[in-house]
């Protein structure tokens, strides 16, 4: 089954997959986080606190991106958002600690669910990236009155 999105589509979907992204990466931060102890081979000196400051600041550069982007600085916001949904691909590292078996029913699900939430808003930076910058496609753009557009980034905003 193929799921195809028009570029119009994509970028209205763009939020809420970030938002979908953050919220399974809050689900694996905050399980590693509740249940370090039992995740095979983690670094003893790792505390909750450590993981809840990695996920805020994993979190923030995902804000960031989208922030850039929706003020227009298009190709740096995009570029940023890909740097954000390949940092969902860091929970398979668990993996390069202890197989799969050695990890529980909740610890994989977590891990995949952000694996898999990781690539469903990956690609979809790629369809808005074809959009907004291959295709110049103006039915997506962000409605910034004045700004003239130079580099992928909106200026006199």
């Amino acid at each position: 089954m193929t799921v195809a999105f028009t570029p119009c589509r994509a970028c209205q979907m763009l939020p809420w997959l970030l938002a979908l992204y953050a919220g399974a990466s809050l689900l694996h931060f905050s399980h590693n986080a509740e249940y370090l102890a039992q995740y095979p081979n983690l670094p003893a000196a790792w505390t909750r606190a450590d993981v809840y400051l990695a996920w805020c600041c994993v979190t923030a550069v995902g804000l960031s991106g989208y922030r850039l982007y929706h003020r227009g600085c298009l190709r740096v916001g995009l570029i940023v958002l890909t740097l954000y949904g390949g940092l969902g691909f860091d929970g398979l590292l668990h993996y390069t600690r202890a197989p799969i078996a050695h990890h529980s029913a909740a610890m994989n699900l977590t891990i995949w669910a952000e694996v898999a939430a990781a690539a469903v808003l990956l690609l979809n930076v790629a369809s808005v990236a074809t959009c907004r910058i291959r295709l110049n496609c103006g039915d997506c753009r962000p409605t910034i009155v004045g700004a003239v557009m130079n580099g992928g980034c909106a200026r006199g905003a």
